[in-house]
């Protein structure tokens, strides 16, 4: 299941989620241009587990070409300083269109009403907090970890458990593969993020708690109970209590009243 959009109206402009996006994709542009091999520019501004823990620098061999030939090139992964720092620079980093695509997708589907329930500085407190917590999360099962972490899948997922606490019932327009058919259907948020819940939870135990396939399962997960934890202590429920959504699933259409009160 692949989520497309929701009808779920805000009262402001998310002016937050325009600004996040915008940066992700122009630090994006930056860290590729002129990229050593698959090492973007940026590559210091990365987190790497064992580096924030106990601030080794890393030395890595990675090809490149020169003159037509690839040669073996020797670079020395210096992070920021103080260290923590990339904890944030990496949240608005990431390693491919489908990384970037994906993650700015999920963040624009839910990231506004969010933003609109907790109103624009709260927005910024709760996202940066999610992604901390998401890379605590990720370190704490890659102790010794060499590997660089970037994206902002982490925050990310604060923002779907946020989402899963205010909107359960909200619909979810969203793209099913059937085999060599596809389709859209209208799914409930508590079905469409819980099962995103459920497949990071599953490949966090797959990996043993590692870095499976490129993917920061631990981040995720962590990031997600963040989520939820932390829009409970910002008030919860009561955040969207007398606000009023639009449920476009077909089932509706004959209703007196398609405004439906949460």
């Amino acid at each position: 299941m692949i989520p497309l959009a929701d009808d779920n109206p805000t009262r402001t402009k998310p002016y937050v989620v325009y600004i996040l996006i915008l940066l992700n994709v122009l630090v994006y542009l930056y860290d590729r241009m002129g990229a050593l091999g698959s090492i973007g520019r940026l590559w210091d501004w990365s987190m790497i587990p064992s580096f924030v823990i106990n601030g080794h620098p890393i030395t890595k061999t990675i090809p490149v070409l020169v003159n037509g030939a690839q040669r073996a090139a020797e670079i020395t992964y210096t992070g920021l300083h103080p260290r923590w720092l990339t904890i944030f620079s990496s949240m608005f980093m990431h390693g491919s269109l489908l990384h970037i695509g994906g993650n700015m997708l999920y963040l624009w589907i839910f990231g506004n009403n969010i933003e609109d329930s907790l109103g624009h500085a709260k927005f910024v407190a709760f996202y940066l907090l999610c992604g901390v917590i998401a890379a605590l999360a990720h370190m704490a099962v890659n102790i010794h970890s060499q590997v660089p972490t970037v994206g902002a899948s982490g925050a990310i997922a604060g923002v779907l458990g946020a989402y899963l606490m205010l909107y359960p019932k909200q619909d979810i327009r969203t793209l099913v593969f059937l085999g060599f058919f596809w389709t859209f259907i209208e799914v409930p948020a508590l079905i469409v993020l819980g099962v995103w819940f459920v497949t990071q939870l599953l490949g966090l135990a797959g990996s043993g708690g590692m870095m499976g396939g490129g993917v920061a399962y631990g981040a995720h997960v962590g990031g997600f109970v963040a989520g939820i934890a932390l829009i409970l202590l910002f008030g919860g429920r009561k955040l969207v209590s007398g606000t009023r959504y639009y449920r476009r699933s077909p089932r509706y259409d004959d209703a007196p009243d398609k405004w439906r009160s949460l």
